[in-house]
């Protein structure tokens, strides 16, 4: 069957206008105005989405799928992400990495983006973590062989434990190689914190090998003034940098993330540098003023929603606004298909209301969310 949305304004996300978006089999077959299927024998289901905004599905390029946390102990461990947590926020195609719990293997990841992709969103892993494990026995085998593998991460690079500009190196020739070999973007997610290493490793990386610019991707970068300082002179070399949606009101010095976007497009670094992801699973520590841990909470996917407004409010055009969510990260990680509306792409869409809530999610064109409610739901949730 398919499915035309009408007289939608739509954000590609480049600003189209009024539009109509016909879906067939999963994918955007045209987006033009005035669209009228009527032919014979043809079942089509018409939505007219008059004073609504279509934009693509966001693509969150960092979650703990399979769960994350552990650093106050095994009580502190969090549990796998619902499926409906994901689809009620926005996003349609996530990317999986483990985190600093040693007792979570890549097998648990790549079962559980499975899952999720069977139940009606896209998913993709990333291999290895800290500490460095895999699946073939390398990552350059993991990237090569297994589908859903675009890369490696999550590697710390300015936090405990340490890598050195050595280690990463290797890491990130290995994964170089993975991408000539597969056609995958070859993605390296780097940890950063607030260790004195900062941005170090990866200049020195940069300035001793061949290794492009594009195949690092720093996240967790607006921890502090200075690393965020730094994460800006990477930009401006044309590297692409990740901010953590949400980490501003945990930090004492962190910079909250709407005003980390403004502030790089204020010096100059293209909106096109820039992604923001949701570190969904992960423990998020709010400390005091004194730099003590005050309560722990749990990354959710809503803070993508909730810093996409925030980027409207303070004065971003939404076209503008929508790409650290939508294109970039597609771009980064080597998605054609995601991203963006437009003939051919998948059918992942957003239709926004006039205060910027997510009404409805369409994923590969199947309705999973509508008037704001989960239609969907994965296999255990209540």
């Amino acid at each position: 069957m398919m499915l035309l949305l009408k007289n939608g304004e739509v954000y590609a996300p480049d600003y189209i206008g009024i539009a109509d978006v016909l879906v067939l089999n999963g994918k955007i077959a045209a987006i033009e105005r005035g669209i009228d299927i009527t032919c014979a024998g043809v079942e089509v289901e018409v939505r007219n989405l008059r004073g609504m905004r279509l934009t693509p599905g966001f693509v969150d390029n960092h979650a703990h799928i399979a769960g994350g946390g552990g650093e106050l102990g095994f009580e502190s461990r969090t549990p796998e992400t619902a499926f409906s947590s994901f689809t009620r926020y926005g996003v349609t195609t996530v990317v999986g990495v483990l985190g600093m719990d040693a007792s979570r293997g890549l097998e648990a990841l790549l079962a559980k983006a499975r899952s999720l992709a069977r139940e009606g969103i896209t998913a993709y892993i990333l291999t290895c973590g800290f500490p460095l494990v895999s699946l073939t026995g390398s990552a350059r085998r993991d990237i090569v062989l297994i589908e859903e593998v675009l890369g490696v991460g999550e590697v710390t690079v300015s936090d405990s434990p340490l890598f050195s500009a050595e280690e990463l190196a290797r890491v990130a020739a290995e994964t170089r190689a993975a991408s000539m070999l597969s056609g995958k973007a070859g993605v390296l997610n780097l940890c950063m914190g607030n260790g004195k290493e900062g941005f170090g490793s990866i200049f020195k990386v940069l300035k001793d090998t061949d290794i492009p610019i594009r195949h690092f991707l720093p996240t967790h970068v607006t921890h502090s003034p200075d690393l965020f300082a730094q994460s800006k002179i990477f930009a401006a070399l044309g590297g692409i940098i990740d901010i953590t949606a949400g980490t501003g009101e945990a930090y004492p010095d962190a910079i909250p993330s709407a005003n980390a976007v403004n502030l790089c497009l204020e010096g100059g670094v293209p909106i096109d540098n820039v992604t923001l992801s949701s570190n969904t699973g992960g423990l998020l520590f709010v400390f005091d003023s004194a730099g003590n841990v005050e309560r722990v909470t749990v990354c959710s996917p809503s803070t993508l929603q909730r810093e996409l407004k925030a980027l409207v409010t303070s004065g971003l055009d939404l076209s503008m606004a929508l790409k650290p969510f939508t294109s970039n990260p597609a771009r980064t990680l080597g998605l054609p298909v995601k991203g963006r509306l437009a003939p051919g792409c998948d059918a992942d869409i957003l239709i926004l209301d006039s205060d910027m809530n997510i009404d409805s999610v369409f994923a590969q064109g199947r309705l999973l969310v509508e008037s704001g409610r989960p239609l969907v739901k994965g296999k255990f949730e209540q």
